[in-house]
C-alpha cells in the first residue's frame, strides 16, 4: 500500500555500520526498521518466520557471506547489498538487486536506493488496483502480411540486420521493417538499452555482463564502444 511504510532489517558484521544504517532509516518516514543482525544465520531464523520488504545487506561477513546468504533465501525480498569492495557489483546484478551500496555510504546515496524500492512498492500498488492490460506494455509488430501484439517482457533482445529488425521473444522470432530509433521510441526506456549498432537488449533478461558483451540465454552479444559509456551507466547499481 502506498501508506505503508517498508518494512527492514539490517545485516552487518560491523557495529558502525549497523549504527550509520540504523540513523538513516530512522530518518525516512516510510521505511521501518525491525531488526539489525551482525551475521546472517542469526537473521536467517528471523526471516524464516516474519516477512519483510527489505534487506540492507553486507556481503563480507563471516561464516556465510552476503551473496550466499541472500541465494539461500526461499522468499527473497527486495535487498540493497552494502559492502567496502567494488567486485561484487555484477553478481550482485544478476541476483536482482535493486541497489549495490559502497562504505562508506553517504545519505543521499542512501536515500536514493531506497526511494527506488519505494517507487517500484507504489508501482506495484497501481497495477494490482487496475488489473487493465497496460498499452505501454505492450506493442504491435508487423511482419508481412502478419500483425503480432508482443508483451515487452516478453522480448529477450532485438537484432538489427539491414533494414530489417528481429525480435527475440520467448517463444518466436519476429522480423519486421524497421530500423533501430523507430524500435527504441515503442519499447520502454527504463527496460531496455541500445549496446551495439545491431542490437537493444531486455535489461531484465542478461544473465551476464562482461567488459565487451552481455549473455542472454546462452547468446553473447558484443558492447559496442559508442553505446559502452550509456549502457554500464544505465545498470550500474
Amino acid at each position: 500500500m502506498k501508506n505503508q511504510k517498508i518494512k527492514c532489517v539490517a545485516i552487518d558484521d560491523e557495529p558502525v555500520a549497523l549504527d550509520i544504517i540504523s540513523d538513516y532509516i530512522s530518518k525516512i518516514p516510510f521505511l521501518e526498521l525491525m531488526r539489525t543482525f551482525r551475521n546472517g544465520l542469526q537473521a536467517l531464523e528471523f526471516l524464516q518466520n516474519t516477512q519483510v520488504d527489505l534487506i540492507f545487506l553486507d556481503i563480507n561477513m563471516p561464516e556465510i557471506n552476503g551473496i550466499d546468504f541472500f541465494k539461500s533465501l526461499n522468499t527473497k525480498p527486495k535487498v540493497i547489498f552494502t559492502t567496502a569492495y567494488s567486485e561484487f557489483a555484477v553478481e550482485s546484478y544478476e541476483l536482482n538487486a535493486t541497489d549495490y551500496l559502497l562504505k562508506p555510504i553517504e545519505f543521499n546515496r542512501f536515500l536514493k536506493a531506497v526511494n527506488k524500492v519505494h517507487s517500484s512498492q507504489n508501482a506495484s500498488t497501481d497495477s494490482n488496483k487496475a488489473p487493465v492490460e497496460n498499452a505501454k506494455d505492450t506493442i504491435i509488430l508487423k511482419s508481412g502480411s502478419k500483425s503480432y501484439k508482443v508483451n515487452t517482457n516478453e522480448i529477450f533482445y532485438v537484432e538489427g540486420s539491414g533494414n530489417y529488425l528481429t525480435f527475440h521473444t520467448t517463444d518466436k522470432k519476429i522480423m519486421v521493417l524497421m530500423n533501430m530509433n523507430e524500435a527504441l521510441k515503442i519499447l520502454p526506456g527504463q527496460s531496455f538499452a541500445r549496446i551495439h549498432k545491431s542490437f537493444i537488449v531486455a535489461i531484465d533478461r542478461i544473465k551476464i555482463i562482461e567488459n565487451h558483451q552481455v549473455i542472454i540465454n546462452d547468446v553473447k552479444i558484443p558492447i559496442g564502444k559508442y553505446y559502452k559509456e550509456s549502457f554500464f551507466n544505465k545498470v550500474k547499481p
